[in-house]
């Protein structure tokens, strides 16, 4: 078995509280066969970018780089956050159009292959993570390396006439020709990026999955739906009942149900259209108003970006307005939380909740939606309402599916979980279930390593 070496914007160094779901199956493939993991330390530093640091635990060895103030706000404030960020999640409106970011996202990845082609053998399996990180194999290519070389895209891919909007899209789009395999969540990921390749990428679609690039290359497209460690979360979720957060909830609340979205503060969660549909629940549905409190947690990120801090401020009137109008002596209807929790409060919370709101406007996957799921009591489950936008509702076909524009679909759906009965719940529940079990986050990274070895 070849040495697997695995390449991120981040690594989940030891020691660090960075290992999410991601990070423990690409940990567990590594102690599999041994490797390499290699991606940027997180440190902004004064010296010039490309100091690198290395660690080892067991057959791992962890290998990170240092990038200056330019070159990260240039590669990841700049490029990849402000342009293909947006880009991919089909927010044409709010793509950044700077020539000097796109330039500076090729020259940290240019920066990322002169430091880790040194590190590599001819018999390795590469695989490089995410949108950050495009070009790389195409510029590792240049450094004369031809090994196993695959990428994983884990946010969405946008139609095509959305990627030819953006300056130079073949320069970029074409350095995926240069892997062996080009992975997606969904198999309308894969459709679209071959109808890119055939309208625009100046390639061919041979067959489903099997593609040749201008100069005659052939290399493989494929979906591979990420999953979860299912019964860590379940099991971290029995656990969590008795904590002090999750046991204040529960008294705070009573005797009411709760109802709970976990996001990160982002264009892409649809939290404004959320709120706005939560309003029209207590519109349209009288009866139940009282009954259900909606707790939305959503920690700040890219604070400093101007289009985040405008969202906070409007999510913030919303939810003032939302209680300010409904809201009781005794009862609160939204509870809004700008703050972080440990994962394991979080597995906790959605074991104590009727609903879980997953309803982002468009997700590559969306793990929130099979944590919340792994996380039910299965005796007295709770009701997934999940948007037909995430890639998660491919497979999650026993949610509450509803479009997140649509405000009186999603404020009926929230009205039928609360008012669901147990045996409907709980055969929803078990099919879900299944399928987490089955298509878990080990079951995921292997189908793909064998694939891409494939190749």
């Amino acid at each position: 078995m070849s040495r697997l070496v695995v390449v991120s914007n981040r690594v989940a160094v030891p020691g660090e509280s960075r290992a999410g779901g991601l990070a423990v199956g690409l940990l567990a493939a590594l102690k599999e066969r041994g490797g390499l993991w290699f991606g940027w330390s997180g440190k902004v530093t004064r010296e010039p970018s490309g100091s690198l640091y290395e660690q080892t635990d067991g057959d791992i060895r962890f290998v990170t780089m240092d990038l200056d103030r330019k070159d990260h706000d240039d590669y990841y404030n700049g490029f990849a956050n402000r342009t293909l960020w947006p880009l991919l999640h089909f927010r044409l409106d709010l793509v950044d159009y700077d020539r000097g970011k796109r330039e500076g996202y090729r020259r940290v990845n240019a920066l990322f292959a002169e430091k880790l082609a040194p590190l590599l053998r001819d018999s390795d399996t590469v695989w490089i993570h995410d949108y950050h990180l495009i070009p790389l194999a195409s510029m590792l290519r240049e450094r004369g390396i031809g090994c196993k070389i695959g990428f994983f895209l884990h946010v969405p891919m946008p139609s095509a006439d959305l990627v030819q909007a953006l300056p130079e899209h073949l320069r970029l789009m074409s350095s995926l020709y240069a892997y062996d395999l080009v992975g997606f969540q969904t198999q309308r990921d894969v459709e679209r990026f071959q109808a890119y390749v055939r309208l625009f990428g100046e390639g061919k679609v041979i067959g489903d999955g099997e593609l040749q690039a201008p100069d005659g290359h052939r290399f493989r497209a494929g979906a591979f739906p990420i999953g979860i460690d299912t019964g860590l979360i379940a099991q971290q979720a029995r656990e969590a009942v008795n904590k002090p957060a999750v046991r204040d909830l529960r008294k705070s609340l009573e005797p009411r149900q709760l109802a709970i979205g976990v996001d990160r503060l982002d264009y892409s969660k649809g939290l404004p259209e959320r709120f706005h549909g939560f309003e029209r629940y207590l519109q349209r549905h009288p009866k139940q108003k009282g009954l259900l409190t909606y707790l939305q947690i959503a920690p700040v990120s890219r604070g400093e970006v101007s289009e985040y801090k405008l969202l906070r401020n409007e999510l913030e009137q919303i939810a003032g307005h939302i209680n300010g109008n409904h809201a009781q002596p005794d009862w609160t209807p939204l509870r809004y939380v700008n703050k972080n929790f440990a994962h394991a409060t979080l597995t906790g919370f959605y074991r104590m909740a009727r609903l879980g709101l997953v309803t982002p406007l468009r997700d590559g996957m969306n793990l929130v939606a099979k944590e919340f799921v792994a996380a039910q009591d299965g005796s007295d489950p709770g009701v997934l309402v999940l948007s037909i936008l995430a890639g998660a509702a491919d497979e999650m076909k026993e949610a509450l599916i509803v479009n997140p524009h649509d405000l009186d679909g999603v404020a009926d759906a929230i009205a039928t979980a609360s008012g669901m009965p147990l045996s409907e719940r709980v055969e929803r529940w078990r099919a879900l279930m299944d399928q987490l079990q089955e298509n878990d986050i080990g079951a995921w990274r292997r189908r793909y390593l064998q694939a891409l070895e494939a190749a």
